[in-house]
Formats: structure tokens, sequence, C-alpha cells
């Protein structure tokens, strides 16, 4: 409901006619949000002391809680900048990820991702390794043709990073000849760069799901 009340309120004709109720609504979300908050707290200090309330604070779901209800208090107290403030509504959406506290299918999901995070961070220093040099190249080939678009290296970023996700918006492209073959090539080589991190999780979702539904029949 909180999410959605956040869906509508970005339309301006609901926004301005109903103000009022989606504050009130906000309002009512933020005392429940913040009470299961710090029962939580207390419940994982009656159980296990200190050190459970500092285990819950900064798992997963502890952050989500807290995130959930930070840029409400964060609005009240502080002064802030209004695209800054804007920043901080779109993490009201992180709310729907309390739905997955009780999901077996989100558990297994996140084990699969845990048992697989050293693969998953050599994934991504090989896909920023290979992103800095697509833009290093292509700044060098196209500099030359096109000074406004590719004017330096880390305005070239958007570009390669754009196409070795093979998305390839079709605002910032080569002309060169020199270009366009080093494009081509690149946009080979980020289907591989797409196709690693996916096969890894996959295979490791796949095992997990394999292990519950052993453990379950033993």
């Amino acid at each position: 409901m909180n999410v959605g009340a956040m869906i509508l309120e970005s339309h301006l004709s609901l926004r301005l006619a109903y103000a009022s109720y989606f504050q009130v609504f906000e309002i009512i979300s933020i005392v429940i949000f913040s009470a299961e908050y710090l029962y939580r707290i207390g419940y994982a200090i009656y159980q296990n002391g200190f050190a459970g309330a500092f285990q819950y604070i900064f798992s997963f779901f502890g952050l989500i809680d807290l995130i959930s209800i930070l840029p409400f208090y964060l609005n009240q107290f502080i002064k802030l900048d209004g695209r800054f403030l804007r920043i901080l509504r779109l993490f009201r959406l992180t709310r729907i990820f309390k739905f997955g506290r009780k999901s077996n299918s989100l558990k297994v999901f996140t084990k699969a991702l845990f048992s697989v995070k050293n693969e998953l961070v050599f994934t991504l220093f090989l896909s920023v390794l290979t992103i800095l040099f697509s833009a290093s190249a292509i700044y060098y080939l196209e500099y030359d043709a096109q000074p406004e678009k590719f004017s330096s290296i880390t305005e070239s970023i958007w570009w390669a990073t754009v196409s070795l996700a093979t998305v390839g918006y079709g605002d910032v492209y080569p002309i060169t000849v020199g270009g366009k073959i080093f494009a081509s090539l690149i946009s080979l080589v980020g289907i591989a760069v797409v196709a690693i991190p996916t096969g890894v999780i996959s295979a490791a979702f796949v095992e997990e799901i394999y292990k519950a539904r052993v453990k379950r029949k033993q």
C-alpha cells in the first residue's frame, strides 16, 4: 500500500488533490515501520544481547528497515536540497523488500549470491576494467571526429557502458572506420561480459535449490 501510494503521488493531479491524505498515510506508515524497527532491535537485545542487536542492524533486512524510515526523519530534522530529497524519497521503494523477510525463495537466492560472491566480485572488476579500456580506446579513435561527444575518457564511459551492456541507445556512436570496427568488437565482448555473471548466478541458484530439496527430503 505504501509503495502504491508513492506511485500515485507521482501524478501531479493526484498530488495536488490529495496531498494531505498522502501526508497522513505516510506518517502512519512511518510510525508503524519505526515501531517495528525499534521492536526488532529490542527483541534482538533480549535474545542475544547487544551483539544480537548489532547483527540485526547490519543485516540485509535490518538495513532495509532503516532505509525505509530514514528519509522521512532526515527531511524533518535536516534542511535538504530538493534534488537530494527526491533521491532520498526513492528509497521508500525499498519497503517492498519487507515482503521478502519470510520468503524462502529469496533466502535461497541470497544464499546463492553469497556462495559465488568471489566470482561476482571478479566479474565486476573485469567489467570495470573492460569499460575503462573501451572508453579510453574510443576516446582516442573518435575525439578528432567528434570532440563534442567524446570530449574526454570520462565522457566516453557512457558509450562504453551502454555498448558493453549491448543496450546501444544511439545517442552517441562512432563515425570513423576505426571506431566502428572497435565498437563491433566491443559489442561481442559485451555479450560475454554480461553472460558470465548470468551463468554464475544461475548455476549457483540451481545448486541451492537442489540442496534445499535434498534437505527437505531428509
